[in-house]
């Protein structure tokens, strides 16, 4: 979901997005998974990746295990748990992202992990890549609800405000009412590591379904969230913007469920995003910055909740950058991002 400004745009992009946007055929184009991961415990659902700013090699890949004995998985880009890095002993753990360049003080700043704990009704948040917890053991959200099916958070995602360079934490729930249904929360330095300050609520809902995919792009300061049987909806991330909603789209291209959010995000501005249409086991790719769609991917992947990428070479394994998505067997995909917008030809015949 997050983007490195050193990003590299891959040769071809343009002619990728010219040839893309002129294909609307019935057939699915598929590709395979680069490597997949051992199974995690109970049930995986959600992924962020972290870039490391030196080192690409050393980037890591962090997964939940949503379960009442959770885990927070980090994985290498060979697919392999580094547990030293991994956290555990979490209350279903649910959605998780990552953000760049946190300021603790004038002269110090970190990357951090911050994710939804369910069964604690709260968020966590930890500094990468040393997984220190920041946070006091939690920040409880949702407070001022009186319905305690409201408080329980589900979707998270990171927002760095190119305007002031300050992070919030926008934050969705397993349900929750029609307008209001998402909170936005600064996170502030303070001595102890960092407060969380609420700013916001925003965000329309259909109460067809639930919410829980969430995506943000930092340069552009939208906020993209998924109303599951309805459409994905469209917001400015500015806390001080008006909670008017910019669009309602793609609903039309999904069997039922409207999943997990990535966006491809490149320094020209270009690039996609890709949405899991869950129940039919494909991935919608919509232009960023039209919001058209311009085709569906088989990936193999099934009953796909999260997912995300990363446009970066990440080595021999993904030089177009990096895509990552869950499956329902407890396992973890790794793509080739280049491999999955790059046409296979035959299919499209």
């Amino acid at each position: 979901m997050k983007q490195l400004k050193k990003g590299i745009i891959p040769m071809g992009l343009a002619l990728t997005l010219a040839v893309l946007s002129g294909c609307r055929t019935h057939r699915v184009p598929k590709t395979k998974a680069v490597l997949i991961t051992a199974p995690v415990l109970h049930d995986t659902d959600d992924p962020a990746i972290w870039v490391h700013p030196d080192t690409p090699s050393m980037s890591l890949i962090f997964g939940t295990d949503k379960n009442t004995d959770g885990a927070i998985y980090a994985y290498d880009l060979e697919g392999q748990v580094v547990e030293d890095k991994t956290i555990r002993g979490l209350k279903r753990p649910n959605n998780v992202d990552v953000e760049y360049g946190f300021r603790l003080s004038d002269t110090t700043q970190t990357d951090i992990l911050v994710f939804t704990e369910r069964e604690r009704q709260q968020i966590r948040i930890f500094s990468i890549p040393d997984m220190k917890p920041l946070d006091g053991g939690g920040f409880a959200v949702f407070q001022d609800e009186a319905n305690p099916e409201f408080r329980l958070p589900m979707g998270i995602a990171l927002y760095k405000s190119p305007k002031n360079g300050n992070i919030y934490a926008i934050v969705g729930r397993k349900s929750g009412p029609y307008s209001g249904y998402l909170y936005q929360y600064e996170l502030i330095p303070d001595r102890n590591g960092v407060r969380l300050e609420w700013v916001r609520a925003f965000g329309s809902f259909s109460g067809k379904a639930e919410i829980e995919a969430i995506a943000v792009d930092d340069s552009n300061g939208y906020v993209y969230y998924a109303d599951e049987g309805v459409c994905i909806r469209k917001y400015n991330a500015e806390p001080d913007s008006d909670n008017t909603e910019l669009d309602c789209f793609g609903g039309e291209y999904f069997k039922e469920d409207i999943e997990g959010i990535a966006i491809a995000a490149y320094a020209d501005g270009t690039g996609f995003l890709l949405v899991s249409d869950q129940q039919r086991g494909t991935f919608n790719i919509f232009d960023r910055r039209t919001l058209a769609f311009i085709k569906a991917v088989d990936l193999g992947t099934r009953e796909t909740d999260g997912c995300d990428v990363v446009t970066v070479a990440l080595g021999s394994l993904f030089p177009g950058g990096l895509f990552v998505a869950m499956d329902n067997n407890r396992t973890f995909h790794f793509f080739d991002l280049g491999q999955i917008l790059q046409l296979n030809k035959d299919s499209e015949r």
